[in-house]
């Protein structure tokens, strides 16, 4: 969780906060999408998070990538802005967000994968015909977006 949200976290408890997210698609050279599962609600999801105030969006999501699976991204290119009802979720813990996720598709990295410990159980590759079931409320529709475009 990001610095800010924390902070206001403590203001507004588990009130519901608009976050923006930066999120990173990796796809490998087989058209594999990489998955994390996430230690928070045990679901699947790619990696991303919060932008802190005043980061640049695709610097926020070249972070996550490298916090989050030990990647270093090269080029991204926008895969798409989501928004809406679809993306409102209630975490573990009680916390609501409205999440607005800026996600960036990424074939183009170097690095180990690394989860990490703090948030991630698991990384894996998965074909767009065996996702997993447990895809992350809040990201489900990004998935299926990037499945439907590799079917």
């Amino acid at each position: 969780m990001s610095e800010y949200i924390m902070e206001l976290r403590k203001i507004v408890g588990h009130r519901p906060l608009l976050q923006v997210g930066a999120g990173v698609i990796v796809e490998d050279n087989m058209g594999r999408i990489l998955l994390q599962r996430r230690q928070d609600n045990d679901c699947w999801g790619y990696a991303g998070g919060s932008v802190e105030l005043d980061e640049v969006v695709e610097d926020a999501a070249r972070r996550e990538l490298r916090e989050e699976t030990g990647l270093t991204a090269g080029c991204l290119h926008l895969f798409g802005i989501f928004s809406g009802k679809e993306l409102h979720y209630t975490y573990p813990n009680g916390d609501e967000v409205s999440n607005i996720d800026i996600v960036y598709l990424c074939k183009d990295y170097s690095g180990e994968l690394k989860a990490q410990a703090s948030e991630v159980k698991e990384l894996r590759f998965f074909k767009a015909s065996e996702l997993p079931p447990n895809i992350s409320p809040p990201v489900k529709i990004v998935i299926e977006k990037w499945a439907a475009m590799h079917q």
